[in-house]
């Protein structure tokens, strides 16, 4: 999956989603009115960089970096595209 994104853009977290730690279940959630959605590490990892400080590019450096791997931006896209999609973060501008 590929998808075109505005590098000027920063990526949010939405006011009605809330990102935590889940004692319980041992992992990152996103809680929400309707429920929870429990998050792999990978997943949970790129969304705790979507604090509205961060584009996409900046998240892709910052995750390459800190695993000293390449390659990541596909992956990243994907996560990024299913979480616009599903409202869980939006876009922001830079201004």
């Amino acid at each position: 999956m590929t998808a075109t994104f505005d590098s000027t853009l920063r990526l949010a977290f939405s006011p009605l989603h809330r990102l935590q730690w889940e004692e319980a279940q041992q992992k990152h959630v996103i809680l929400y009115p309707e429920g929870m959605v429990e998050l792999n590490v990978p997943a949970a990892e790129i969304l705790l960089l979507c604090d509205g400080s961060r584009t996409l590019d900046d998240i892709v450096v910052e995750l390459e970096r800190k695993f000293e791997t390449s390659g990541l931006r596909e992956d990243i896209i994907e996560l990024v595209q299913s979480a616009l999609e599903n409202g869980w973060i939006r876009t922001v501008s830079a201004g």
